[in-house]
């Protein structure tokens, strides 16, 4: 194979995993080999930091320990327990952007069956997000809470790396801000130090194609909308 025909070979393979990568809302119980859990963490190390520094800090939690951890977070909201979080959120997104959020929940609710006024199920479907779809495996992403968001931005193309290390796999994904939402629980849980914030949540597993939510596919804005290119 010459050097062209390898490059071409390489970017047809890594173009359809960036496009076959999406939120994945539906799980086989069926686990991960922890041997290829291993080769997924390890090449997301190779994803891109600041100085090399690498800020992330990871625990994958997989079995009963996943399952504990899904427990106590749904006693958290299912009780009324008020939501805290390490690092400022965006609770409402302006224009174009909330659009694309509304678009995207009319399409995943019409999938689930969910109407608009259905206000018991659109509690259910967000009470999924804590049930982690049942997802066998879930990894909670922080780092140092000294830490803001030129750092975030390190840690954000790390939790990218993942999940497009996942797809290669052949394994689903879901990034989820919802589970970072009682970050002293998590922390209790899983003694992590108190100096470490928690960013996000991932679950995952290999995808179950007869959950109906997975049946949703969001649109991408054209390239004009959100990059210039300037000569």
């Amino acid at each position: 194979m010459t050097a062209i025909e390898t490059c071409t070979a390489d970017l047809a393979a890594f173009e359809r995993i960036v496009r076959n990568r999406r939120s994945v809302r539906g799980f086989l119980p069926d686990p991960v080999p922890p041997a290829v859990l291993r080769e997924i963490f390890e090449l997301a190390q190779q994803a891109p930091s600041n100085c090399n520094v690498q800020p992330w800090q990871v625990v994958v939690a997989s079995g009963a320990a996943c399952r504990a951890i899904s427990e106590k977070l749904l006693a958290a909201i299912t009780s009324g327990q008020p939501v805290t979080s390490d690092y400022q959120r965006v609770e409402e997104f302006p224009g174009i952007m909330r659009q694309r959020q509304i678009d995207t929940a009319v399409r995943l609710y019409g999938h689930m069956g969910i109407a608009r006024d259905d206000r018991a199920g659109r509690r259910r479907a967000m009470l999924r997000n804590y049930e982690f779809f049942d997802a066998p495996h879930v990894a909670f992403i922080g780092m140092d809470r000294r830490f803001h968001e030129t750092v975030a931005v390190d840690v954000g193309m790390y939790a990218q790396t993942l999940m497009l290390a996942m797809t290669a796999h052949g394994i689903g994904s879901c990034a989820q801000a919802a589970i970072s939402r009682f970050p002293e629980i998590i922390r209790a849980h899983f003694e992590i130090p108190d100096d470490v914030g928690i960013l996000m949540g991932i679950s995952f597993g290999y995808e179950d194609v007869a959950v109906p939510a997975n049946r949703t596919r969001v649109p991408r804005a054209p390239l004009g909308e959100q990059v210039r290119f300037v000569e």
